[in-house]
């Protein structure tokens, strides 16, 4: 099995990652409105139920970006020439979305490297397992993005197809978007190209019944951070004392993610050494997924230094892959 695990991961021990997560947890809840980071969900218990929320019926964006896969691989793959394409993927999760597009590139004869990158070695243990079976290679690295992403253009020859699909672009605000697109721009080479995933504004009750389900699927993984607070911090949070609240923002364009205190309590954080206290109906924010329009999408590229090669829809138009090209002198 081929992959590496960076440096900077691989001299993170445990300790050093709970006293991160601690850190962040003092400072959203000391804050005057408390908040925590969404890059706590996905423990081993928060990443299956993400997946589980991919296969509902109200969660749209998943399905609308496998169409778009589906019936735009040929045109995607058709920008791609007989050159070595390394294909880095930010967040691989399991790989199933991306093999569309491997397949379509290895059938078209393209030469090609798949690097998947994620922060979790089992998460990256299994897609080089899942797609070392085809025939194409398959390195994984296990790392934070850019750290990743900088790794692979040091180490891999080749042009670079970067692929950051779902809408995991929308968990960034618009500053740090530009941050993020920019930084990735400046690790790439004239010419490389990214593929990037962006949930489209639409019908707002369609967005907010894709963050309510009625299984409660979403609820479980949003108060799963409390679990994961319990498990590794030494908190004491009652999970039934608290409720998932998703709403629409119309005013920043973004949907957004809360518990909610359903009575005065106060909790404590042995790690911490602290206890934090709850009004009743107090809220944690911890969760941006902002929705675009086809001119933020313009926006973005022009900023970042970017130019839009072509944006493949669904039928529907609630999903949108955007093809860009890395412009340098």
């Amino acid at each position: 099995m081929n992959y590496k695990v960076l440096d900077s991961i691989k001299n993170s021990d445990e300790d050093a990652l709970k006293e991160q997560f601690s850190q962040d947890v003092l400072t959203g809840f000391t804050s005057e409105k408390k908040y925590l980071s969404s890059k706590y969900f996905y423990d081993d218990k928060g990443s299956e139920l993400f997946v589980k929320i991919t296969d509902l019926e109200e969660y749209y964006p998943t399905k609308a970006e496998e169409e778009i896969l589906e019936n735009n691989k040929q045109k995607i793959v058709s920008h791609f020439n007989t050159q070595k394409l390394n294909v880095v993927e930010l967040g691989a999760g399991d790989g199933h979305k991306t093999k569309l597009l491997l397949d379509e590139l290895f059938n078209n004869d393209v030469p090609l490297e798949y690097n998947p990158i994620d922060i979790s070695e089992d998460a990256i243990k299994g897609v080089c397992e899942k797609l070392n079976k085809d025939d194409f290679e398959t390195f994984g690295i296990v790392g934070e993005y850019i750290p990743a992403l900088k790794w692979a253009n040091k180490n891999k020859e080749g042009k670079k197809l970067v692929l950051f699909l779902g809408s995991n672009i929308g968990n960034f605000s618009l500053h740090d978007s530009l941050v993020f697109l920019r930084t990735i721009w400046k690790n790439l080479s004239k010419d490389d190209h990214i593929l990037i995933g962006f949930d489209m504004k639409k019908d707002i009750n369609l967005l907010i019944n894709a963050y309510n389900d009625d299984k409660g699927v979403t609820s479980e993984f949003n108060l799963n951070v409390l679990n994961r607070m319990n498990n590794e911090l030494g908190a004491n949070f009652v999970i039934g004392s608290f409720q998932h609240f998703g709403t629409y923002n119309p005013n920043i364009g973004a949907m957004e993610s809360y518990l909610i205190s359903t009575k005065s309590q106060t909790v404590r954080v042995d790690y911490l050494e602290k206890n934090f206290h709850f009004d009743e109906f107090e809220a944690i924010h911890l969760e941006y997924s902002f929705k675009y329009l086809q001119k933020d999408i313009e926006y973005l590229a022009k900023e970042t230094g970017f130019e839009i090669v072509e944006n493949f829809s669904d039928k529907k138009g609630h999903f949108v892959d955007s093809l860009w090209r890395v412009i340098k002198e």
